[in-house]
């Protein structure tokens, strides 16, 4: 079953003469439970489309289906009500509360999605567990390696038991052991049935993935397999 469908999507910045167009005529299906990398070079138009598949942003033309649901003319509230229950976010700059521990931080997307107090820390601590971190609820992010903080980025964007995880650029902060660590996490996720679109620069992380979805100049190249993909190497 489709999850996400975007049909002929273009996305203008501006108006007039000062108009930028960024994607042109998109039009591609993800289903439920499938495993996606996003590629390109700076400027291809791949960040836009995460960002409206993530209802951070609205397309110009055409239409963006969510499980069924027509996403393009929602007001800001009902997009807000949907990023918060619906999708998680990982991003590669982890955006941790400073003054908050582990366990504060994946409790406060909960917060927002009003789910009842005594279950917060309930699902933040099984979340902390699902990626290992169980042993450091109490660490503050200063107290964290940067694999560390990663992993508690992904326990906060799962702990709403979002149908959708976007992750965009994941791994570009950290070291070659540390990025398979987190990749193994996602790899885990998807085997449970999350269905997860992650940007990415570096095609041996987009080639972990099953499709790579390939953007240049605003336009979708192609959604091969990762195994099949013959033009990776030269978007890393």
């Amino acid at each position: 079953m489709a999850l996400i469908e975007l049909e002929q999507v273009s996305k203008t910045y501006g108006s007039g003469p000062l108009a930028v167009p960024v994607l042109h005529d998109v039009s591609l299906t993800i289903e439920a439970g499938d495993y996606c990398a996003i590629m390109g070079p700076s400027g291809s138009g791949k960040s836009t489309v995460m960002n409206i598949i993530g209802c951070l942003d609205k397309p110009s033309q055409g239409r963006y289906y969510l499980d069924g649901q027509p996403i393009s003319n929602l007001d800001a509230n009902a997009l807000a009500e949907i990023r918060n229950r619906r999708i998680g976010f990982v991003f590669q700059q982890f955006y941790l509360l400073p003054q908050l521990t582990a366990i504060e931080n994946v409790m406060l997307p909960m917060v927002y999605a009003n789910v009842p107090g005594p279950k917060r820390r309930t699902r933040a601590l099984r979340a902390l567990q699902k990626v290992g971190l169980g042993n450091r609820l109490h660490n503050r992010p200063n107290q964290l390696s940067g694999g560390q903080q990663q992993r508690v980025a992904i326990a906060r964007a799962i702990v709403n038991r979002p149908q959708l995880l976007l992750a965009d650029e994941p791994t570009g902060a950290l070291d070659s052991q540390t990025s398979q660590s987190i990749m193994d996490i996602f790899a885990d996720l998807n085997r449970e049935g999350m269905t997860l679109v992650m940007v990415t620069h570096d095609r041996e992380v987009a080639q972990q993935c099953e499709r790579i979805l390939t953007f240049r100049d605003g336009r979708l190249l192609n959604g091969q397999d990762a195994s099949s993909h013959p033009s990776a190497a030269s978007l890393g």
